[in-house]
């Protein structure tokens, strides 16, 4: 029998945020380009979306990702013909993905391996989200 184990994630407290960063991303830091793209996406996703500061979440599985502070739900319109509404962690997930998805493509090799393993630890915890349906229909 094959068993696939279940992916937590917690918050990470502000005073732990620059920490977890860095041991989670390493030296280079590229977290400063994550987050401004996944602002950037976040608002293409959802036109009512006014950014501010994410919260951060880490995995059991060694993943992460970034959702808005509030628990309000999110109306997405997508390129892909998608239209949806999600919540905001499951909006927080999708725009993540995504964000990792356009950074695993950038010309820096270091960054897109980097990126393209955490979009697929992220991966690994959406498929088992109560809206997953809704998060790989926004990714699609």
């Amino acid at each position: 029998m094959i068993t696939i184990e279940e992916v937590a994630a917690y918050p990470i407290h502000e005073d732990e945020r620059l920490e977890h960063i860095a041991h989670t991303f390493g030296s280079k830091f590229f977290h400063l380009q994550l987050e401004p793209l996944n602002c950037v996406l976040s608002a293409e996703l959802a036109p009512a979306y006014k950014g501010g500061l994410s919260e951060l979440y880490a995995l059991s599985n060694g993943g992460s990702y970034l959702a808005p502070p509030s628990d309000e739900n999110h109306d997405v319109v997508c390129e892909n013909g998608f239209v949806g509404t999600l919540s905001a962690q499951a909006f927080g997930i999708a725009s993540s993905m995504l964000a990792f998805s356009h950074l695993s493509f950038s010309g820096n090799e270091e960054l897109a391996q980097m990126c393209a393993e955490h979009y697929h630890l992220l991966y690994g915890y959406a498929t088992h989200h109560p809206e997953a349906n809704a998060i790989l229909q926004t990714i699609a």
